[in-house]
């Protein structure tokens, strides 16, 4: 079997894999195929650029899918702000004051995006806001969050 891979497959087949791969990325979006594809892509160029087994290029095929994967993994990992595990991208999510705050007391926001799988949280604020007022995340505190609100340019 071997043999006869080393035989037919050509440079350019790689070449239509990836093409077919990255095509494939379009309907997924999870970026992973992506990566799978343009390393597919690679050893296509070095199997044309240079006279490559299948083993060689299949070798070479594992080791960059495995880069791209693994530094595509490294790159969507959330980053945590502190030890309580809050994602850094939740830190900045605007929204808009449903039921008004009045400190002490603590009001309700609705968040453009999910926070922690919920859009609407109990928050609470160092100075009053009214309904309707744009705000957005500063800390989060146990259950409850502390919003500021958005400054006008």
């Amino acid at each position: 079997m071997l043999d006869w891979l080393n035989a037919n497959v050509e440079w350019w087949h790689w070449v239509i894999l990836g093409m077919v791969l990255i095509g494939l990325e379009t309907m997924a979006l999870t970026f992973l195929l992506l990566g799978i594809g343009v390393a597919a892509i690679l050893t296509g160029t070095l199997a044309y650029l240079f006279d490559l087994s299948f083993s060689t290029e299949l070798l070479i095929w594992s080791i960059l899918s495995t880069l791209f994967v693994v530094g595509w993994w490294r790159f969507i990992r959330q980053r945590t702000v502190s030890e309580s595990g809050q994602p850094n991208y939740r830190v900045d999510t605007k929204g808009t004051v449903t039921e008004g705050i009045e400190p002490p007391q603590r009001g309700k926001v609705l968040f453009d995006i999910p926070v922690l799988g919920n859009r609407e949280w109990p928050a609470f604020a160092d100075e009053p806001l009214a309904v309707g007022t744009k705000v957005r995340i500063v800390d989060v505190s146990g259950q409850l969050i502390k919003v500021t609100p958005l400054k006008e340019n």
